[in-house]
């Protein structure tokens, strides 16, 4: 039975492995959410199975509505262009087709999984877009680091302290449509296909350039030694900072705090305790690709800012 409230609705894209990380954010959520709004949760995926779904299932009450929603059939014709690259997965894409396959919404969140939200996600919903295509926050991890800082540069051509992080975005899904940004995405993708060490957020970047408004930090905050401005209302594990294998991460408690509710706790607990110095060394392994990857990229002669922005 839903009420007469205002509905927000929430994306997430995930998998079968990512459920539990899942669960953690979306139990975050409900515990700190305001009762004045109806909360619609849609998780994009591409077959998780029906134990992961009952269960997800649990957090569905009056003003709180759980939906799975399966992709393939969307991403079929463009599946072979898509790059998995080391963190991530096929699923990052998904964001780039809610416009299309969710027509009824004219502004929705997208989340990522490996957070937890400590605030009230109605006031980041309310955000006031304007005329810009997003509402998102400055990307911390990379600009703390000199070598992403370049890419950034070389690469995208894009400011750094204007360059986003994808994992947390207000879509205003009406302004979005008008710029036809899913076909504008596949246009490139098919046309150039360019190589790049964050997919969709080089991507998203690149088409939502100059039309973006940038949200103070607390709302996506990577403790990255960055200053908190204001409050913090969502905290990001990014890349593989991730507080389920590493016992001394930074502000690993908050997430374990929600995590004690979840319904995968144990599981997670024993994930945590069962974490090897040669797991350790795979996940440094994997930071050092992807750091060698940009490097490359930097010396390609086939850039999102050579073929879009110097040519012109």
């Amino acid at each position: 039975m839903k009420t007469n409230n205002e509905l927000i609705p929430i994306f997430f894209a995930s998998n079968n492995n990512y459920v539990p990380y899942l669960d953690v954010a979306i139990t975050s959520i409900l515990k700190n959410a305001s009762k004045e709004y109806d909360y619609e949760i849609t998780i994009l995926n591409t077959g998780i199975d029906t134990l992961h779904q009952d269960i997800l299932s649990r957090h569905s009450s009056k003003n709180v509505t759980i939906k799975f929603f399966d992709v393939e059939s969307a991403l079929a014709p463009i599946k072979e262009k898509l790059r998995d690259v080391h963190y991530f997965t096929l699923a990052a894409y998904y964001r780039l087709f809610i416009e299309k396959l969710f027509p009824q919404y004219d502004k929705a969140l997208y989340l990522d999984c490996d957070i937890v939200v400590c605030g009230d996600i109605s006031q980041l919903f309310n955000t006031n877009l304007e005329d810009k295509l997003v509402g998102a926050i400055n990307e911390q991890n990379c600009r703390k680091a000199p070598l992403f800082t370049r890419y950034i540069n070389k690469v995208t051509g894009i400011d750094p302290y204007k360059y986003f992080n994808s994992g947390v975005l207000v879509l205003n899904l009406k302004e979005i449509r008008k710029f036809n940004l899913l076909d504008k995405f596949i246009y490139l993708l098919t046309t150039y296909n360019f190589d790049t060490v964050m997919p969709d957020q080089d991507y998203l970047n690149i088409l939502c350039k100059d039309r973006v408004k940038l949200i103070p930090n607390g709302w996506n905050y990577e403790a990255v030694n960055d200053k908190l401005e204001g409050k913090l209302y969502l905290r990001h594990y990014a890349l593989g900072q991730k507080p389920w294998f590493f016992k001394d991460m930074q502000d690993g408690q908050i997430w374990w705090y929600y995590a004690k509710e979840s319904a995968y706790y144990n599981k997670l607990l024993n994930d945590l305790n069962n974490f090897t110095e040669e797991d350790a060394r795979k996940s440094e392994e994997g930071t050092f690709k992807l750091v060698q990857h940009a490097a490359a990229i930097i010396n390609s002669k086939k850039t999102f800012k050579s073929v879009l922005f110097d040519k012109k």
